[in-house]
C-alpha cells in the first residue's frame, strides 16, 4: 500500500467542493429532461469514473492512485459521484445549446479539454497520483471515448423522444 496523506486536508476538501459546486449546478439549473434521463445521464458520469478509473489502477500495473493511498477508502467513492456533475452537463448544455451533428467534433473537444483541466487540477490537489509513466496526455483519447459513448446515447435518447413524439399525433 502507497500512502500519499494523513489527514484530511486539501484533496478531499477540492473533490467537496467540486461535488458540492457540481450538484448545485445540478439542482439549480431548469430541468430539461425527465428525471429518469437526468438521474441516466448523471450516472453516466458516476459509472464512467468507476469504470476507468478501476481499468486504470489496477494490479499488476496501476497506473495512477486516488486520494490519499494506493488502496480504497469512503473518498474515493465519493470522488466517483463528484464525476456525476460533469456528465450531467455535457448533456445539458447540448440539449440546451440544440447542437447539430456538424458541431459535434468541436463540441467533443471542448468536453476534453475540459475534462483534461479538471484532471489538472485534480493533480495539483493531490487527488491523482500517476505512477509507472502514466502522464496526463494518455487521458485524451479515454475521455474522447467517453464522450463519444455519451454522444451516441444521447442520440438515442433524442431518437426515442422524437419518435415518441411522432407517435403521440
Amino acid at each position: 500500500m502507497v500512502v500519499y496523506d494523513h489527514s484530511f486536508n486539501h484533496n478531499e476538501w477540492s473533490v467537496m467542493i467540486g461535488l458540492c459546486i457540481g450538484l448545485f449546478l445540478v439542482f439549480v439549473l431548469p430541468k430539461r429532461f425527465p428525471t429518469r434521463a437526468s438521474f441516466v445521464f448523471f450516472m453516466c458520469g458516476v459509472y464512467s469514473g468507476f469504470f476507468f478509473d478501476n481499468s486504470l489502477s489496477i494490479q499488476p500495473v496501476s497506473f495512477y492512485d486516488t486520494m490519499d493511498t494506493s488502496v480504497y477508502q469512503v473518498m474515493d467513492y465519493i470522488l466517483y459521484f463528484a464525476y456525476g456533475p460533469i456528465s450531467y452537463l455535457f448533456f445539458y448544455v447540448w440539449d440546451y445549446m440544440r447542437l447539430k451533428s456538424r458541431a459535434l467534433p468541436l463540441y467533443l473537444f471542448i468536453w476534453v479539454l475540459i475534462a483534461m483541466s479538471v484532471e489538472w487540477i485534480g493533480t495539483l490537489f493531490g487527488v491523482f497520483h500517476y505512477r509507472h509513466g502514466y502522464k496526463i496526455e494518455y487521458s485524451m483519447p479515454i475521455y474522447l471515448v467517453i464522450f463519444c459513448l455519451w454522444a451516441m446515447l444521447y442520440r438515442y435518447y433524442q431518437i426515442l423522444i422524437v419518435k415518441g413524439k411522432q407517435n403521440l399525433h
